[in-house]
């Protein structure tokens, strides 16, 4: 592979590759859609990992993706000067160190597009319906056996994919850099996974998407490592250390300010990353914890990056070759001390009580709702004799927007089902919960008199 085909500007539909402006790059435009978004909006009600909010400072999907964006466009520029200097050809044809940080801040942006209300949960809850609940088993007969990979193993990530790139309903049009950058699992869901490669553990690309996925890659020289499987773009791997430092440090920062993970222990455990910066005097002259925690926070991520930047630099010629799948996280000197925060976060915060409890809801929630909307669809449209008023009222309270894709002649089963798994991840948190006191009678109208 090269950076000068890695760092495509071009987008699906184009029908010439457009140069880059000297004030607005394709890049930035990226970062700027991306922002505008109605899809990245809807995180501001969407769970990280505790429950929306009694305490303001908890991070929702919209601040994690912003502070991954802040630390992704850091250490894109710092990867980036670094490739400029290596490959002086890229200069000459226009690209700097800002177009580096601009696809790696776009691609953390939209990280967690696809995700759907109540995070993990969620997705598991969708896949369950298929999977596990009758009526979602009944569909398996009716699409073949990838779209039923597809619909029974719901995927955040490909599903982030898909929203961005729905061409005929517009999508966000974005560059085959950026788009590249995001795909963590550049793979369907039905690829055979190859084993001991890292990009390979998940899937990325729906099969309604797949014919896409695979021109983007052709156009960017990505190297096929199996059946409907490629080698990740090389900024991807920056794309997931941005994530793999947030969520780390923030969620035990989260943690500690919800008392779950004690201000001595959350000390100790960012310390061991800072290192030889790591001031206790400093740190004693702040009184408020927060300030402390805060100040703990940015020199531990500030570690990190520079951390992460020398191994990208180190493995950059086996990125090219499609030899390296590994996260930069997982082989930095630091990776034993993030390794003893997943362990703590693990045990203190994803299994405390408040977020078993948002799990265990969120999950009930999402699989009525899938069967609920699943069922009203299907009746509406491939079983019209016997769709009854209540599937009726059902389909309605979809958005106007679905029903119009929905209505689109000769759709399949499974087409018209991804479009009910587009609706339900859509949803947010508070939305998703208002609907199912809907359809279960506890949150009725009334009309005053």
């Amino acid at each position: 592979m090269n950076w000068t085909q890695l760092l495509s500007t071009k987008r699906f539909g184009d029908k010439e590759v457009k140069p880059n402006s000297e004030t607005r790059s394709r890049f930035d435009q990226d970062f700027d859609r991306l922002i505008f978004s109605h899809p990245f909006r809807k995180l501001q009600d969407k769970t990280q990992v505790f429950p929306l909010p009694e305490d303001d400072f908890v991070h929702t999907r919209l601040t994690h993706s912003l502070e991954v964006s802040s630390v992704g466009r850091s250490l894109g520029r710092a990867a980036g000067e670094f490739l400029l200097q290596k490959h002086p050809a890229l200069s000459e044809e226009g690209f700097t160190i800002h177009d580096f940080g601009s696809i790696v801040g776009a691609a953390c942006l939209a990280h967690d597009l696809g995700n759907p209300p109540f995070g993990h949960s969620g997705e598991s809850a969708i896949s369950a319906f298929f999977l596990n609940h009758p009526d979602g088993q009944f569909f398996q007969q009716l699409v073949s056996e990838k779209e039923w990979e597809d619909l029974s193993n719901f995927e955040g990530n490909a599903q982030g994919f898909r929203i961005m790139n729905d061409e005929k309903e517009g999508g966000l049009a974005l560059t085959f850099a950026t788009l590249g950058a995001f795909t963590k699992y550049p793979k369907t869901s039905s690829a055979p996974a190859v084993k001991g490669r890292k990009s390979q553990k998940k899937y990325g690309v729906y099969r309604s998407n797949f014919e896409q996925f695979k021109l983007m890659a052709a156009d960017m020289g990505l190297v096929a490592v199996g059946e409907e499987a490629w080698c990740r773009h090389p900024l991807a791997f920056l794309v997931e250390a941005a994530d793999d430092i947030c969520y780390n440090i923030i969620d035990l920062e989260d943690g500690c300010r919800l008392g779950l993970v004690s201000f001595e222990k959350t000390k100790e455990l960012l310390a061991a990353i800072i290192g030889e910066k790591f001031n206790e005097a400093k740190l004693l002259k702040i009184e408020d914890q927060n300030n402390k925690l805060g100040m703990l926070r940015a020199l531990a991520i500030g570690q990190l990056i520079a951390e992460c930047v020398e191994v990208f630099k180190a493995h950059e010629n086996a990125m090219l070759d499609a030899e390296f799948d590994q996260a930069l996280t997982d082989i930095i000197p630091s990776a034993g001390a993030l390794n003893k925060i997943s362990v703590l976060s693990i045990d203190k915060i994803y299994r405390s009580k408040q977020v078993l409890e948002r799990e265990a809801g969120g999950f009930e929630v999402i699989e009525q709702l899938m069967n609920a909307f699943a069922q009203a669809v299907y009746f509406n449209f491939f079983e019209k004799t016997l769709f009854n008023p209540r599937q009726r009222s059902i389909y309605l309270l979809m958005d106007a927007s679905i029903r119009l894709r929905l209505e689109k002649p000769d759709l399949s089963v499974y087409e018209r089902l991804m479009i009910v798994s587009d609706f339900i991840a859509l949803l947010t948190d508070s939305y998703a919960i208002k609907l199912y006191k809907i359809l279960n009678g506890y949150s009725l109208p009334t009309s005053r008199g």
